[in-house]
C-alpha cells in the first residue's frame, strides 16, 4: 500500500512538464490552508473524543475499543500536519531533518488505511449486533476487539513501512531541501501500477465491500426484522447515522483519492498529453490528497452521532465533574468556617 507515495506527488520528468506552467503557488496555498483547517478540527474533535472515551473506559465495549483506536489514529496524523503546513508556507523548503520528514509522510498514510479498517470493524460490529444479536454475544467482546485492533495496527504499520524509506532530497534546480515529493527521476511505473492495484483491492475495495454488505444487512433488518428490533428507535437511529457518516467519509475522502491515484499512474505512463491535461492532473492530485487527509474530520461526527452511548458518557462525566466541584466547594467552605471559628476563639 505504501509504495504509492509517488502517485500522490507531482512528477517533474514527463515530456510536457518543462513546457507547461507549474502549479507551485496553487499547491502551496491549497495544502497549507486545508492542512491548517484539518489540524484544528482534528485536534479539537478527536482530542475531546479521546478524553471522553478514556475517562469512561469503565463502560468499555467492542465498539468503544474501535472508536478509541480510530481517535488515536487521527491524532497521530493531525499532530504531524503542522509540519506539512510549515513546509508549504515556506514554499516547499524542508527545515526539520530527515527523520521528521519520514515520520510525517508515514503518519498520513497509516491514518488513511487505519481509518478505513477501523470503520470496517465498526460496521461489522454493528452488523452483528443488529442482524445476529444472539451470535453477537458469543463472537464480540472487548478482548477480541483489542486483538483485532492490534492486528490492524501491525498490518497497516508494516505495509506502510516503505514510506519510512523515502526521506528528504536536494532539488538541484531550486537548491531547496524537499520532503513529501519524489526526486525528479521516474522509474518502474509498471511496478507502481501493479502495487497500486494491490493497494486498491486490499486497502480500499475489500473493506468498502464489507462495509456495503454490512450496511445493506443492517438496513434490511431494521426495515423487515422482528418488531422488537424495529421498535428500538435509539439503536436504529445510531445505526443509520453510522452508515451515513462512514459512507460520506468513503465517498468524499477515500474514493476520490484512490480513483485519482490510479488514473494518475496511468497518466504518467503516457506521452500523448497536452499542457492542459498535465495541469489538470497535477491539480487533481492536490485536491484529492487534501480530501484524503480530511478523513480525520469525519470521525468526531462518528463518535458523537453514532457512538455507543457517547453522549451519555459525556453527560456522566459532566455530572461527575459538577459533583466533584460541589464537593470541593463544601470542603473549602467547611475548612474556612473552622478557621474562622478558631480565630474567634483566640
Amino acid at each position: 500500500m505504501a509504495l504509492l507515495n509517488i502517485s500522490s506527488n507531482i512528477s517533474e520528468d514527463s515530456p510536457t512538464d518543462a513546457m507547461c506552467p507549474n502549479i507551485d503557488e496553487f499547491r502551496n496555498r491549497v495544502y497549507s490552508t486545508v492542512y491548517s483547517i484539518v489540524t484544528i478540527v482534528g485536534l479539537i474533535g478527536n482530542g475531546f473524543a479521546l478524553i471522553v472515551l478514556i475517562r469512561s473506559s469503565h463502560q468499555r465495549s467492542a465498539f468503544h475499543v474501535y472508536m478509541l483506536n480510530l481517535a488515536m489514529s487521527d491524532l497521530l496524523c493531525v499532530s504531524t500536519l503542522p509540519l506539512r503546513v510549515r513546509y508549504y508556507v515556506n514554499n516547499a523548503q524542508w527545515d526539520y531533518g530527515d527523520f521528521l520528514c519520514r515520520i510525517s509522510s508515514y503518519a498520513l498514510y497509516v491514518n488513511l488505511y487505519c481509518s478505513i479498517y477501523f470503520m470496517m470493524a465498526l460496521s461489522f460490529t454493528r452488523f452483528l449486533a443488529i442482524v445476529f444479536p444472539i451470535q453477537n454475544m458469543k463472537l464480540v467482546s472487548t478482548r477480541k476487539a483489542c486483538i483485532v485492533c492490534l492486528c490492524i495496527w501491525i498490518f497497516i504499520c508494516t505495509s506502510s513501512s516503505p514510506f519510512l524509506m523515502t526521506g528528504v532530497h536536494e532539488d538541484p534546480i531550486s537548491n531547496k531541501t524537499k520532503c513529501f515529493e519524489p526526486p525528479g527521476q521516474r522509474k518502474d511505473i509498471h511496478k507502481l501500477i501493479i502495487l497500486n492495484y494491490i493497494s486498491l483491492v486490499v486497502g480500499f475495495s475489500v473493506p468498502f465491500l464489507v462495509i456495503l454488505i454490512c450496511s445493506a444487512g443492517i438496513i434490511y433488518t431494521l426495515l423487515t426484522g422482528p418488531s422488537s428490533i424495529r421498535q428500538k428507535r435509539n439503536s436504529r437511529i445510531k445505526a443509520i447515522r453510522m452508515i451515513v457518516i462512514i459512507m460520506l467519509a468513503f465517498l468524499i475522502s477515500f474514493m476520490p483519492y484512490h480513483i485519482q491515484r490510479t488514473i494518475h499512474l496511468h497518466f504518467m505512463n503516457r506521452t500523448d498529453v497536452s499542457c492542459k491535461d498535465v495541469v489538470f492532473m497535477h491539480k487533481s492530485v492536490v485536491i484529492t490528497l487534501c480530501l484524503a487527509a480530511a478523513n480525520s474530520c469525519f470521525d468526531p461526527m462518528l463518535y458523537f452521532f453514532s457512538g455507543e452511548n457517547f453522549r451519555r458518557r459525556l453527560s456522566t462525566l459532566r455530572h461527575n465533574s459538577i459533583i466533584v466541584r460541589g464537593s470541593l466547594r463544601r470542603q473549602n467552605s467547611h475548612v474556612n468556617g473552622s478557621q474562622n471559628q478558631r480565630q474567634d476563639i483566640s
